[in-house]
């Protein structure tokens, strides 16, 4: 596991709670109990299990997963799970201790873990950046090790698992080629995209765009007046037409940005919000990761064409890029 192992008051809780929970096993006439941290890896169980299991989301849509701070209500709830899906990789990072303690008793699985370690962007203090869904093909890489818990844990629905499993790491690398089809038709010259945070360098490695990020990986780093005029200047020096929000993230720094551009003659759009550490509510056209990915990249190339922002598409799996 790549969790830091920190002590808290609430990971004493949670040794409380496992003991009383202890020798407990998945009982065959009911379904599973999967405890998501985040509504990207929410979204993959769902994806996977369909309603062949429950699946409970530890963080609402639109919560920042670097500062969510866990409640004794989320220690019972991840201590009753039958299993725990996280992002891993640090995402979690105020939930690190708490998730060590209960991978010693409750089974649990971090989807970051799985991927090719040599895939992984590196980001400082012996950390990993964590963003990997936004790169749909590095994601895909990563459903199969969850199918195959899900199988493990229920044996009489375990090729439903399997085959669900193929079926979406497939989708998630057909996403992945549409991605960089469109993104394609973007001048080289306008592939720059400026973000609150810096959760998009997967994203731009995968799809060939510049990523620069107001504040770094993680979102509990602030940014300082050098990292706001350093912006600044490449903005007006580049002559770039828009910057992006995102919708977990506070829009202050970007805002800030903007001001800045203004106040030396060039005017900065606002592009667009993105989807960036969480999926959006349902009905939203987004809550899924394939929706998510879907309306950013549509914000993109109507942000960095000059065009007016696009909504989220109505539909999740459905229409292509084009």
């Amino acid at each position: 596991m790549r969790f830091a192992i920190r002590f808290a008051p609430l990971a004493a809780l949670l040794v409380v709670v496992l003991a009383c929970q202890s020798g407990r096993s998945p009982a065959a006439d009911r379904a599973l109990r999967v405890v998501a941290t985040t509504t990207v890896v929410a979204d993959l169980v769902r994806q996977i299990a369909g309603d062949a299991v429950s699946v409970d989301c530890l963080m609402p849509a639109g919560v920042d997963p670097h500062s969510y701070k866990a409640t004794p209500r989320d220690a019972d709830r991840l201590s009753r799970a039958d299993l725990v899906v996280a992002s891993g990789l640090h995402l979690e990072g105020k939930l690190a201790d708490l998730l060590e303690r209960l991978s010693r008793r409750v089974p649990l699985i971090a989807v970051g873990d799985q991927l090719p370690a040599n895939r992984l962007l590196d980001a400082g203090a012996g950390l990993s950046d964590p963003h990997v869904w936004f790169d749909a093909g590095l994601w895909s890489l990563g459903v199969p090790a969850v199918a195959e818990k899900l199988a493990q844990l229920d044996p009489p629905r375990a090729e439903r698992y399997r085959e669900a499993g193929r079926d979406y790491a497939a989708r998630l690398v057909e996403l992945d080629g549409e991605i960089r089809d469109r993104l394609a038709s973007l001048p080289i010259e306008r592939r720059v995209m400026v973000t609150a945070h810096d959760a998009f360098r997967y994203f731009g490695r995968a799809y060939d765009i510049e990523v620069v990020g107001i504040q770094g990986t993680s979102t509990e780093a602030e940014a300082g007046l050098g990292d706001i005029n350093r912006l600044v200047d490449l903005v007006v020096t580049r002559d770039l037409p828009a910057v992006f929000v995102e919708t977990s993230v506070s829009d202050r720094n970007v805002t800030a940005l903007r001001e800045g551009a203004l106040s030396r003659g060039h005017t900065v759009r606002l592009g667009g919000r993105l989807y960036s550490d969480s999926l959006d509510a349902p009905g939203s056209g987004a809550e899924t990761l394939e929706g998510a990915l879907r309306a950013n990249v549509a914000t993109i190339v109507a942000g960095l064409s000059g065009d007016e922002p696009t909504a989220a598409p109505e539909r999740t799996n459905g229409p292509s890029l084009e």
